[in-house]
Parts: C-alpha cells; sequence; structure tokens
C-alpha cells in the first residue's frame, strides 16, 4: 500500500489506518468517529487527502477539448474559480466525479483515488495535442468547519475573502500553496495543495490552534452524506446518469438540450433528454424512523413489499441523532407519493422523504 506524506504524523496523533483505494489512511483517532463528526460541525477539521489524484492540463486548445468529454461549462468558467463536473460514457453512466479550476491558460483537476489511473490514462486519450501534468509530489489537505475560515486566515490573511468555488495561489512561508474554497462536508472550508516536504510543518502549523484536530475517514464519510454529496462507486457509478444522481444541477443550461453548446460530450443522447422525460429512478433522501441504522445495499420496498428501490449509503447522523439514507428509487413511486420502507431482515422500518442536504450547508458566498 502507498503512504502519503503525512503518513507518521497520524501515527504519532494515534490514528488507526486503514487501507483505503491503495492507501494507509485514517479512519479515526483517538477523538473517536462520533466527537470528530460533530467537533467539524462545531470547530474545524483537517482531512489528509492526499491519495486524491492531481492534474494540470494543459494546451492552446485545453479547455474546449476538456468540455467535448465533460458535460458542464469549462468555456465559461471565471478565472480563479473552479467547477464539479464528471466524466461520462457513451451510455450516459457516470466513470467518476470531479473538481477543475481555471488558472488562466492551464487547468487544475482534483480526481478520485480509486479512479485517478483511469481518469489519468482517459484524459491523456482524450485531450488531444494537450498536456497532462500528473501532480505526485503535493499532499492535498482539507479543513472543515465553522471556524476553518478564522484559523486559516491567521495562516493564510488574504485568503478569508475567498467565496466558495474560488481557486488561488498563495504564498506560506516561502512556500506556494493551491487553495481552494471547498469541501466534502458541507461545512466551511479550504482544500490545500501543499508540497510534499512542507505538508508536516502545514499541518502541524494548523493543528497548533485549538480550534483544529485531526478528522479520519470515518466522519468524513457521514459528513458528507449528512451533506446530501455522493460518493463515487456508491451513489454514482457507470450505472446512473447524472440525472438519476440527481446532481443534474451540475450540467449548465448552456450544454443542455437548448443551450448554444448543448450535447457533443459521451452519453449526450441519453443524458439530455432525461431532462424532459423523466427517468425510470432517481437518487432522493429518507430519514429513517427508529435508532437502527440502514446500510448501502438494503432494498427500499412499498407497503406491498415490492420492492421500489436500493439504498447507496446509509448511516447515523450525529448531527439530526437519527439514522439517514439516500437511495434510488423508481419515479413511478415517488410520483405516486406512497408510503416506503427499508426491509431490514424481514422488518419494514417507515421511510420519510426529505429534502437533501440533510443538515443546511454553510459554504461562504461573500
Amino acid at each position: 500500500m502507498e503512504r502519503t506524506a503525512l503518513y507518521s504524523l497520524h501515527l504519532d496523533s494515534g490514528a488507526r489506518m486503514v487501507e483505503f483505494a491503495g492507501y494507509e489512511m485514517p479512519v479515526q483517532y483517538p477523538l473517536g468517529v462520533m466527537k470528530e463528526h460533530l467537533w467539524v460541525r462545531e470547530n474545524a477539521g483537517l482531512f489528509d487527502v492526499s491519495h486524491m489524484g492531481q492534474v494540470i492540463l494543459k494546451g492552446a486548445n485545453v479547455k474546449a477539448s476538456l468540455e467535448s468529454i465533460l458535460p458542464v461549462d469549462v468555456l465559461d468558467l471565471p478565472v480563479d474559480m473552479q467547477r464539479y463536473g464528471m466524466f461520462t460514457t457513451p451510455k450516459g453512466g457516470i466513470t467518476d466525479d470531479l473538481m477543475f479550476a481555471n488558472w488562466g491558460e492551464d487547468i487544475f483537476m482534483v480526481v478520485n483515488a480509486a479512479c485517478k489511473e483511469q481518469d489519468i490514462a482517459y484524459l491523456k486519450a482524450s485531450l488531444v495535442g494537450c498536456d497532462v501534468e500528473v501532480i505526485e509530489d503535493r499532499a492535498l489537505l482539507a479543513i472543515q468547519g465553522p471556524k476553518a475560515r478564522d484559523v486559516f486566515a491567521r495562516m493564510i490573511p488574504d485568503a478569508a475573502t475567498m467565496t466558495f468555488m474560488q481557486s488561488l495561489k498563495f504564498d506560506w512561508n516561502g512556500t506556494e500553496i493551491w487553495v481552494s474554497c471547498s469541501g466534502y462536508t458541507g461545512e466551511d472550508g479550504y482544500e490545500v495543495s501543499v508540497p510534499n516536504d512542507q505538508a508536516g510543518a502545514f499541518a502541524s502549523a494548523l493543528l497548533a490552534y485549538d480550534e483544529v484536530e485531526w478528522i479520519g475517514l470515518g466522519a468524513r464519510d457521514s459528513l458528507r452524506l449528512e451533506a446530501g454529496l455522493c460518493l463515487y462507486g456508491h451513489d454514482i457509478d457507470t450505472n446512473t446518469t447524472p440525472v438519476e444522481a440527481s446532481i443534474n444541477w451540475a450540467i449548465q443550461k448552456i450544454r443542455r438540450l437548448d443551450g448554444e453548446r448543448a450535447g457533443g460530450f459521451p452519453g449526450a443522447d441519453v443524458i439530455l433528454p432525461q431532462f424532459t422525460n423523466k427517468p425510470a429512478k432517481k437518487r432522493v433522501g429518507f430519514l429513517v424512523d427508529g435508532r437502527a441504522p440502514v446500510r448501502e445495499g438494503v432494498e427500499i420496498v412499498n407497503a406491498d413489499g415490492v420492492v421500489q428501490g436500493k439504498v447507496t449509503s446509509g448511516g447515523f447522523s450525529p448531527t439530526l441523532a437519527q439514522p439517514i439514507v439516500m437511495a434510488y428509487v423508481s419515479t413511478t413511486s415517488l410520483d405516486a407519493a406512497e408510503p416506503l420502507f427499508a426491509s431490514v431482515r424481514a422488518k419494514s422500518i417507515p421511510l420519510k422523504q426529505t429534502a437533501m442536504p440533510f443538515v443546511p450547508s454553510r459554504y461562504y458566498r461573500g
């Protein structure tokens, strides 16, 4: 297994390490998953996400070329801003979701750890005349929570006014760091790319503040679930389209059927008609009656026991103090507003459909 530049720091902090996407990663620290989760909602949590893939795309036509393989608006993305996107298949499925930033002449992209090798190969094969530079000498950290902005500004004062989805470069003690105002928790905060040889010092400087604690993968997962955010390979995959996944908001109007640059990306003939012709299934959120958690893979049934869908992410919400789930459910069943249940060990647990995110997001938009 591979290790991030912060591996020894995790061990020194008492982390329990597990395998994740080919890396030894911290799943929790002595604080414990529940307390780590609540710490992020109340203070500032620090995450090592260095296993993610960092890539810089270069070339005279890199933006037009990238737009040909993404269903989102690349050409009109303002400089120093980033956007959520996804790679799609000819059948409309999703091979990965990602973030990309407009750095003027270049594009900076972050892809998921488990998919980064296939993503990089796809970029190299698809972006004709462009250079795909894989960044392997930088760590990636995320600081998230209601106190993250104040803490981070003590180290990088000019980052205090960054708004959600901005992407800028700063100097920290003579080191160039790449900072985006985004994250995977629903909280305000930053993701920071730091050279490997400075990553430990940068993380330690943040951890020196009383408001900051290390947070592991366990709490990261429960936080993103409360935020209603998809986990690739679970809530989205090659068998789900962006419209089915309820991330159709990520496909800007200009790339849709009535836009001047509509279509032209893999799977457009499948995905775009779903904006007007409802797909057979949709990703939705449910509150679970009682205290028993409902996990991934559990079937969703109606009052007659007929299967109407399946849970893709589920667990106990520390913030709401009750179980929550995301599931793909038949749109026919949803339109009928029929009572739905989670079928767990021959028991039918009542579900209540609810809007996502389950916990309101607190991104800073200025």
